[in-house]
């Protein structure tokens, strides 16, 4: 997995934009205005992404490289490692589980919205 090919990845679901709000190295997704991934620019071994906290635990204790959130809610939130222990086809659908969460937690409205 490459920073470039998860960038575009994200970039392609509705609604998502891209910023760096905490520093030029913190690359953040977010669906409307909050955000669903945070990787590093420089070092991309570790992106975290939100979950279900009964699944969290379930793929932390299924793979090495999955984590409670670095600098995040350890409950809610697992640092997951782009370094080869753990598949990127997981990657790709906790990253579209992390999406689907932060989407669901909208406002109609604006779900509506990013949806047309």
């Amino acid at each position: 997995m490459t920073l470039e090919f998860y960038r575009e990845y994200c970039l392609a679901k509705p609604g998502v934009t891209e910023d760096t709000p905490f520093d030029e190295d913190a690359l953040c997704f977010r669906v409307g205005s909050k955000i669903f991934s945070i990787c590093s620019i420089t070092e991309f071994g570790y992106i975290n992404l939100k979950c279900d906290p009964e699944r969290s635990v379930e793929l932390r204790e299924q793979y090495d490289g999955i984590t409670p959130g670095f600098h995040m809610n350890k409950k809610l939130w697992n640092s997951v490692s782009t370094l080869g222990n753990v598949p990127d086809q997981l990657i790709l659908e906790l990253a579209d589980h992390s999406y689907e969460l932060i989407f669901a937690s909208l406002p109609k409205k604006l779900q509506a919205e990013i949806n047309s």
